[in-house]
């Protein structure tokens, strides 16, 4: 089942949304006449993925057993290594490896799900996710989680997206929003706060112990991702649950994070290699013990996406 052609596309959400909105896509075709496609990592539109696949990656692909997809993971990956290995490199290896899972399903007449050993879960709680909050007042918080609530989330994130550039801007009126935020859905439900990189070590510490004494269940990427001994430092001086690795890119990177200390790893799919590369990111925690609860960047939305060619 030998590559034949490789395209390159963008899907936005609507006729205003600028390049860097939308969402990067491969289809690989094969010589047999299937077809399959992925989703590359929407950082800035994927157009950095998009390029990457097809200026470099497509030439490697072409007439290669689409079946032999851990193989020309690992060769591209090495290939190219010195356009990342981290970020738009490692974007596009994940779109090509969807797209060349989903073929090999599609070639099986199995779902992935079956292909990678069956499922241990039939159904999955979700939590929302309400981000902005570092730019609202308490009460503007208030009104969007209890909007949220509506839905019905199992748990809710509170994330504050606040300036990376400016940490620890305001550590006593993001302590009394997560406060506010419990009084608001009760003891009992669950709840996470999401930083966003937005603390030094000494201002995680502080805002870490405020979570603990409400009952946080985890504090996501409290520190700048890149600082990996500072995340570690803050997950280990701690008792609340310390998440990180949306922002890891490699499975060595992925490591590193549960060697400093981090006991909750998030890689991402569209981020980490794709299918593929996330088995591997199973297994690593499987090994070392560690929660994984996998990261998913997208650009949801109710309206009909309009499909475009990608730049080369």
């Amino acid at each position: 089942m030998n590559i034949a052609k490789v395209e390159t596309f963008q899907l936005r959400w609507s006729e205003d949304d600028r390049p860097e909105q939308g969402s990067a896509w491969v289809r690989i075709h094969t010589e047999d006449g299937l077809s399959g496609i992925g989703e590359a990592s929407p950082m800035q539109g994927g157009l950095a993925s998009l390029g990457i696949v097809a200026r470099n990656l497509v030439p490697v692909l072409i007439g290669r057993d689409a079946l032999d997809h851990a193989v020309l993971h690992d060769a591209m990956l090495h290939q190219f290594a010195k356009l990342g290995p981290e970020g738009a490199l490692t974007g596009a290896l994940a779109a090509v490896d969807i797209a060349l899972w989903d073929l090999k399903g599609k070639l099986l007449g199995q779902p992935i799900y079956k292909l990678l050993g069956g499922a241990w879960r039939d159904t999955l709680p979700f939590y929302a996710s309400i981000g902005g909050n570092g730019e609202r007042s308490l009460d503007e918080v208030l009104r969007v989680v209890e909007a949220r609530l509506k839905d019905q989330p199992a748990a809710v994130k509170i994330r504050l997206d606040n300036d990376r550039t400016r940490p620890d801007r305001d550590i006593a009126g993001d302590i009394a929003k997560a406060r506010a935020v419990r009084q608001l859905v009760g003891d009992g439900f669950p709840l996470a706060f999401d930083a966003n990189n937005g603390y030094s070590l000494g201002g995680a510490i502080r805002v870490g112990r405020a979570l603990e004494e409400l009952g946080y269940w985890w504090f996501e990427e409290p520190v700048q991702h890149y600082h990996i001994k500072a995340m570690g430092e803050v997950a280990r001086r701690l008792d609340i649950t310390v998440s990180a690795g949306e922002q890891t890119y490699t499975l060595s990177g992925l490591a590193d994070l549960i060697e400093a200390g981090v006991r909750m790893v998030q890689p991402d799919i569209v981020k980490m290699g794709g299918i593929t590369g996330l088995g591997r990111c199973a297994a690593l925690a499987h090994a070392h013990g560690v929660e994984l609860v996998p990261h998913q960047t997208s650009r949801p939305s109710a309206t009909p996406p309009i499909c475009t060619s990608a730049p080369p």
